[in-house]
């Protein structure tokens, strides 16, 4: 029961906290420097952890044994938008950590000033 519920919920939270503060971070090495570039920073690195909790909730079914064939079943559409559903959820998890990672960056900025 413990094992199962650290594999369903402990870890899979864990790690999309960690790709929510590791993921703007990754970004910032190669996004311009400003209050502009910013703000478009944070909006890329949103969707891109939206992308990345959906395949975190995909590889959990698969995990869980759920064939990946039969997810397709109801047809492309069905399954990115019940993926995408539960990666909006997980916002609740990882964007509090992405907005403080992101607040976070102006500071090591070398040549534009907030």
């Amino acid at each position: 029961m413990i094992q199962g519920f650290a594999d369903g919920l402990i870890w899979p939270a864990a790690a999309l906290a960690l790709m929510g503060w590791l993921v703007p971070r990754l970004l910032s090495l190669v996004w311009p420097e400003g209050v502009v570039p910013l703000m478009l920073l944070a909006l890329v690195a949103a969707m891109l952890m939206t992308l990345l909790a959906m395949a975190v909730f995909a590889a959990l079914y698969v995990a869980r044994g759920v064939p990946l064939a039969m997810l397709w079943e109801p047809g492309a559409g069905a399954f990115l938008l019940h993926f995408l559903r539960l990666g909006a959820a997980s916002a609740l998890l990882w964007a509090p950590i992405l907005i403080l990672s992101v607040a976070g960056l102006p500071r090591h900025w070398t040549r534009a000033t907030w």
